[in-house]
């Protein structure tokens, strides 16, 4: 096939999230994650060439041109080192145009770099006509790949959801992990949640990284809070099977209070900040995406009081990103 366009959905953390890295769910006895994907997404086109390749990023808002697919893969600048090193895994064959493009901000902490990975393994599959991988093994790859490229401790829940859209529940233990895909349709996250950037990019390798030292070294603090994160995300998992959606402002508020247990960056003056504004304006809850230390703020907010506490977040000075859930695929 010579030209491929192709999206796929981020996805907001609604609660186990930081347990999906191993081998922290290990040191927990297992562990489960629930998020769920959004409509705000990563785009990759590909059109073939007669050999020479382009790689084209809007986010980096740059263009680098090769006479070959070899002569782009032995390329070390560093600004475009994430898709090479997918390329240098996928060996692809034939020259092409790649155009890749986030509607997520930087460093937002809903899962971006995970869904490009995704939408680019996606489409090279299509473009060299090769058979799409099964969804636990693309996963395994591409966190595997951003590892490398990062240089720091990576989990797989953000893979999910870009690949299959919709509530994902992710239960992990000794032999791997299991996929659980909800649909989106007559939950409340359409009308209920609201997704709001802090205007502060976030890191989220270093606030992992640092809750893993910790671990390993068996601080008690935090693993109370990871014990306590395991335990939210467990009732989490129970409250969004059964559609017992009254309980999920309970269990936002709880996550919020054991995960800025795990390390100070996990908060930050502007997360504390959007976080007052919110709740003097009527938000039920906070919950902070990602590893936090910045990026966005998913605040859950009575349906009828939505639309006042956006006008409040915006007076503030913060962004309201007009998100919606993504239905499975």
């Amino acid at each position: 096939m010579n030209n491929i366009t192709l999206s796929s959905p981020t996805r907001v953390d609604l609660a186990g999230g930081t347990l999906d890295l191993w081998p922290l769910y290990c040191f927990t006895g297992g562990a489960t994650t629930v998020n769920v994907a959004i409509d705000v997404r990563t785009h990759v086109s590909l059109e073939a060439t007669a050999g020479e390749v382009v790689l084209d990023s809007a986010d980096l808002n740059e263009v680098r041109k090769y006479a070959s697919v070899p002569e782009a893969l032995n390329d070390r600048e560093p600004r475009f080192e994430l898709l090479r090193t997918v390329l240098r895994e996928l060996k692809p064959d034939r020259g092409f145009v790649m155009k890749t493009r986030s509607e997520s901000p930087v460093g937002g902490g809903l899962g971006g770099s995970s869904s490009l990975m995704i939408s680019i393994l996606k489409a090279f599959a299509r473009f060299l006509d090769r058979p799409a991988m099964p969804i636990h093994q693309m996963v395994h790859l591409a966190h595997n790949l951003e590892a490398r490229i990062l240089n720091t401790p990576t989990g797989t829940q953000d893979y999910y959801p870009a690949a299959s859209g919709g509530i994902n529940i992710l239960t992990y233990d000794n032999e791997g992990v299991a996929q659980e895909v909800l649909p989106v349709t007559g939950s409340p996250f359409e009308k209920r949640f609201l997704l709001v950037y802090t205007g502060r990019s976030h890191h989220s390798g270093l606030n992992n990284f640092e809750v893993m030292k910790a671990a390993v070294a068996k601080d008690a603090v935090v693993m109370g809070a990871l014990r306590d994160l395991k335990q939210v995300a467990e009732e989490m998992a129970r409250a969004v099977r059964a559609s017992r959606w009254a309980e999920l402002g309970g269990l936002f508020r709880r996550e919020y209070d054991a995960r800025i247990r795990l390390a100070p960056a996990f908060t930050c003056p502007e997360i504390e900040q959007l976080a007052k504004t919110a709740r003097q304006a009527g938000a039920e809850a906070v919950k902070i995406c990602g590893a936090g230390g910045g990026g966005c703020v998913m605040l859950w907010c009575p349906e009828e009081g939505r639309e006042t506490i956006a006008e409040a977040c915006r007076k503030d000075g913060f962004q309201i990103l007009n998100a919606r859930p993504a239905p499975p695929l």
